[in-house]
């Protein structure tokens, strides 16, 4: 089946199918093991109440008398001593009857046709002459073998039509109702199924209308969702492609510039020094940007990348301080480390990369004769805070700040250089460890970072 909507009005009819045949195979065998008996019984009484009738009465022609009774809806086979037989009323659909169970009833014996008839379904309603009670009646001097069973047709036959009709109207129904409904449950999917279309062809601005609370009205809305987060990672995809190729192109060109002027001669020895001293600087540049980048594209991927062990933190601290000694003594910072023995358990190679990142940070916005301090906190959770008295951050960039090539204004810090990556590491490495990372800042007098972890 192509599709989805002939799936289920085909899967739909099967089971309305499927259903009704089971329904008439149980009350099949409801009849068969529970009211079978009882209706041979009371068709036994029947035969008896005519024989009997027949007996009370003096002069009645024995054949008149049988159409009497068949047109009072029943069935009957009469057979004489000499196996000559009559029917009356409607004709049975089966007329075979063995000859010793005939001669059976002859002799005064019964015959149980309906107790021993085991019909597939509903067998009470098999037309057939072994479907039947056989009585002895005496007729005169002659005995006959009396057949009897109630003629379903006459008694019941207009009934069983309304039910025919019935059944078939609500069979109709049912099929007519499953596929107007099916259409309400294809046409959500069929628009999703366009909407998919629209995002592999690199659409993002999907709206699904569907206010059905159902599974699909979830799916549906979770689509949305998804399609917006697409177009937003796309946004994002460009956007960093943009800023990193920016970010490339600038050493690149100065480089090139530079050098082009040496080879061409042009400069001055002094000036090819100075050149040069440029180059070496926007190279290391361009190897901080290429590393900062390949940490950033490992972090991105998190699967088995945390490697926790226990360490001192406040060791580690120290150990980043003295690696950053020569950038603070250059601009004659005092810094007031406040740090207590701390264990932690973390990446301690990932967690040396955030400390590294915030002191280097502090360093890079702090006036010179500035301060730097590092405070740790033990409650429920490890808190580090770095604050430095630099050039602060203004209220409408502290949001931005964490992200990738995000970099504050330039009018108040135009000396600096940065890619603009070295804060989203410090994120994107507390994150994967559970914790969280917070700014806050005055402009003209400082920021503060403050690092919470798990505690152990």
């Amino acid at each position: 089946m192509k599709t989805l909507y002939l799936r289920i009005v085909v899967t739909f009819v099967l089971i309305s199918l499927v259903s009704s045949l089971f329904a008439l195979w149980i009350a099949g065998f409801y009849y068969q093991s529970q009211l079978k008996d009882e209706n041979e019984r009371k068709v036994t009484r029947i035969g008896e109440e005519i024989r009997a009738l027949y007996g009370q009465t003096s002069g009645l022609d024995f054949d008149v008398y049988l159409k009497h009774i068949a047109n009072m809806g029943f069935q009957i086979y009469a057979v004489n001593e000499r196996l000559e037989g009559a029917y009356y009323g409607r004709p049975f659909k089966h007329e075979k009857l063995e000859p010793e169970q005939i001669r059976n009833v002859l002799a005064g014996g019964t015959y149980d046709g309906i107790r021993k008839e085991r019909g597939l379904l509903l067998g009470f309603f098999e037309n057939s002459l072994r479907n039947s009670v056989g009585l002895p009646i005496q007729v005169g001097e002659q005995s006959y073998a009396l057949f009897i069973r109630p003629d379903l047709e006459q008694q019941i036959g207009e009934i069983r039509l309304f039910m025919a009709v019935l059944m078939g109207v609500a069979f109709m129904s049912s099929v007519a109702l499953i596929v107007i409904f099916s259409r309400s449950i294809v046409r959500p999917v069929k628009h999703l199924t366009r909407a998919t279309h629209q995002i592999v062809g690199g659409h993002y601005d999907v709206a699904l209308n569907v206010s059905r609370r159902d599974e699909i009205g979830n799916l549906a809305r979770d689509f949305t969702a998804m399609a917006q987060s697409l177009k937003q990672l796309d946004e994002m995809r460009q956007e960093f492609v943009a800023n990193v190729s920016h970010e490339i192109q600038s050493p690149l060109t100065s480089i090139q510039g530079f050098a082009q002027t040496i080879l061409d001669r042009e400069a001055t020895p002094e000036e090819a020094e100075r050149y040069l001293t440029i180059i070496v600087k926007e190279s290391n540049r361009l190897s901080s940007l290429s590393k900062q980048l390949l940490t950033l594209a490992a972090l991105d991927k998190e699967a088995g990348l945390i490697r926790k062990t226990p360490f001192r933190l406040d060791e580690q601290i120290r150990q980043a301080l003295i690696v950053t000694e020569w950038q603070w003594s250059e601009k004659r910072l005092n810094v007031e480390p406040e740090l207590a023995e701390i264990v932690v358990s973390a990446d301690p190679q990932l967690l040396y990369q955030v400390w590294f990142n915030l002191i280097v940070n502090a360093i890079k916005f702090s006036r010179p004769g500035g301060t730097i301090r590092i405070e740790t906190a033990v409650e429920r959770e490890v808190a580090v805070t770095v604050t430095d008295t630099g050039i602060g951050i203004g209220e409408e960039e502290l949001p931005h700040i964490f992200e990738r090539f995000y970099k504050a204004d330039k009018s108040r810090t135009p000396a600096r250089s940065g890619s603009g990556l070295g804060l989203a590491i410090v994120r994107r490495i507390v994150e994967l460890h559970g914790g969280s990372v917070s700014v806050s800042s005055n402009p003209g007098e400082g920021s503060a970072f403050t690092v919470r972890l798990p505690y152990r």
